[in-house]
């Protein structure tokens, strides 16, 4: 059964006094809204001539899978700000799994314009 299904037969599940398969479900499966951002700018050089137009998506959101993890979506998308591409993007897809305290781990995906493959980055991350 995929964890979609089991999502979908919850509520039709009956428990006694928070007991049984319903109440392991829900507190082991569940999500969380962190930030959810969408930002567009004018871009400007330090005499404030038009640099191009940038649209910036940033989505990180919590969920629990019979663990915590962080899902974080960071977007740049460019228009007009560089004389040889009239569009460009950067987008930076997040893992992070807490480990003690504020140390996580992180996996991150880096697609965008200025390399030609995926760029894939594992890391250790210290949340101040």
């Amino acid at each position: 059964m995929t964890i979609a299904a089991v999502a979908l037969l919850l509520p039709t599940i009956s428990t006694q006094a928070g007991t049984g398969l319903a109440a392991t479900l829900k507190s082991n499966i569940g999500f969380t809204k962190l930030v959810n951002e969408v930002s567009f700018y004018q871009n400007t050089d330090g005499e404030f001539n038009g640099l191009g137009r940038t649209l910036q998506i940033i989505s990180i959101n919590s969920f629990k899978l019979f663990t915590d993890f962080t899902f974080e979506f960071t977007g740049d998308f460019n228009w007009e700000m560089d004389t040889y591409e009239n569009y460009d993007y950067y987008i930076e897809l997040s893992i992070v799994k807490p480990i003690y305290k504020m140390l996580s781990l992180n996996y991150q995906q880096i697609h965008s314009t200025f390399w030609e493959c995926t760029v894939h980055q594992f890391g250790i991350r210290l949340s101040l």
